[in-house]
């Protein structure tokens, strides 16, 4: 069966240390980004990168590339040749307010940063301008988040973890760790997202890889033949081993950022010929 779309998130994944297509885990020169892209357009598969950025930048990203589908702000969105789908359940934009005003304005936003102080803060400056989440950084405990959001009737709404990060303002200083979190209608994800592309355009999910380096990105296991992990995942975030225990469909990559997306590509490819 012939590969023919990977999906692949950026930070952490496609690009390197700041955020850089053309740097290695070392922070050194690297290709091996491009020579992944490259790949993919010689085998003819379809590039769709899925990612918590806001619209307007992965709309870029995705023309730097060459390719017209690109899923945006954690699966709420999907752009596929130009046309735009929310993918946020009730949660719609009106003429009046975004989906994101929308969530601002149900209180649930205030809620976690008020009950927790010096664990949680905006993800400053990437926070603004988004069209659905809101982005915070920190370290919390997801289930404890997910009672507070029910307890106070937020229950359309959920804390996505995207992975680890590396800003962070005096008042994290604490923290062993600081992650990314989206907070966005329940009905997003990058799972979900996924799904909708492949239905669109008719691919099998054996015709299909994703690769990432979080949480909400291994949730695209479900949709796809194949998940893998970038080796810096697990590497910064070593519990993800019990996360993909007893997943067949998962494979960690032992090169990291760039690196392992081409490995991933490279080893697919070899293994269906």
């Amino acid at each position: 069966m012939p590969l023919r779309c990977l999906y692949v998130d950026l930070d952490g994944t496609l690009l390197g240390p700041g955020a850089s297509l053309l740097r290695g885990a070392d922070g050194s020169f690297s290709n091996a980004g491009v020579r992944a892209l490259e790949a993919c357009h010689r085998a003819e598969v379809e590039v769709v990168i899925y990612t918590g950025r806001r619209e307007t930048q992965v709309r870029e990203d995705a023309r730097l590339i060459g390719q017209t589908a690109y899923i945006f702000e954690a699966g709420a969105g999907l752009v596929v040749d130009g046309e735009l789908e929310w993918l946020t359940g009730g949660l719609e934009p009106t003429a009046e307010q975004t989906i994101h005003a929308q969530i601002e304005a149900s209180g649930a936003p205030a809620l976690l940063l008020e009950r927790f102080p010096r664990q949680l803060e905006y993800h400053a400056p990437w926070h603004v301008n988004r069209e659905v989440s809101h982005l915070f950084r920190g370290l919390v405990d997801a289930e404890e988040v997910a009672a507070l959001l029910t307890e106070h009737g937020h229950d359309e709404l959920r804390l996505v973890d995207n992975g680890t990060v590396h800003s962070r303002s005096a008042a994290l200083a604490a923290l062993p760790q600081v992650r990314a979190y989206h907070l966005v209608p329940r009905a997003a994800s990058k799972a979900g997202a996924v799904a909708r592309h492949m239905q669109i355009r008719g691919y099998r999910p054996d015709e299909c890889i994703a690769v990432g380096d979080s949480r909400e990105d291994l949730g695209a296991a479900v949709a796809v033949g194949t998940f893998w992990f970038v080796a810096n995942a697990l590497e910064k975030d070593p519990t993800l081993r019990e996360a993909i225990a007893g997943r067949p469909n998962v494979r960690v990559a032992e090169g990291a950022h760039g690196e392992g997306v081409y490995e991933a590509v490279v080893t697919t490819l070899a293994e269906r010929r």
